[in-house]
């Protein structure tokens, strides 16, 4: 009898102690929602106060000013190469990055762009204001602090 009473004491005392040195448990998606909601009411604050006639798409929560639509049929996709100018800022209107005639392959582009820039044919024009998530979420990348909302103003040269 005493051989399983100290055995149920060192199966409780491990799993008391066990319990003890686990990391709490973050839900990262419930934080990406809370941080989403933040995001929605600033950007439309930032629209209403600046007037701009951005609206956003009903499917992907993206705000977008389509400023020229472009020409042609051809509709940018992941695989496509794409030849843009662009001007990323901070709300604030801290610029944080421009490129002029740069090439990328939209697939590789963070989801804000993945999203918009298909609205347009090339030479078109557009400006995307794009919630924290659908950019670089919670992570800081060299100047743009995490959770930031990004605007940016795009010329889509060309498509291949």
């Amino acid at each position: 009898m005493k051989m399983k009473n100290i055995l149920y004491f060192l199966v409780i005392a491990f799993l008391g102690f066990s319990a003890c040195k686990k990391e709490k448990y973050i839900d990262r998606s419930a934080l990406a929602y809370e941080q989403y909601g933040k995001d929605t009411l600033i950007i439309n604050k930032f629209i209403a106060d600046n007037d701009i006639p951005a609206v956003k798409d009903s499917t992907f929560d993206v705000y977008y000013q389509i400023i020229e639509p472009g020409v042609g049929d051809t509709i940018p996709t992941d695989y496509s190469k794409i030849t843009i100018n662009y001007t990323g800022k901070l709300l604030d209107g801290t610029v944080f990055d421009q490129g002029v005639s740069k090439e990328f392959q939209l697939g590789t582009l963070i989801t804000g762009w993945r999203l918009g820039i298909p609205k347009i044919r090339k030479g078109g024009k557009i400006r995307l204001i794009i919630p924290s998530g659908f950019g670089y979420g919670d992570v800081a990348r060299s100047s743009i602090p995490a959770n930031s909302i990004l605007d940016f103003d795009i010329e889509l040269k060309d498509i291949k």
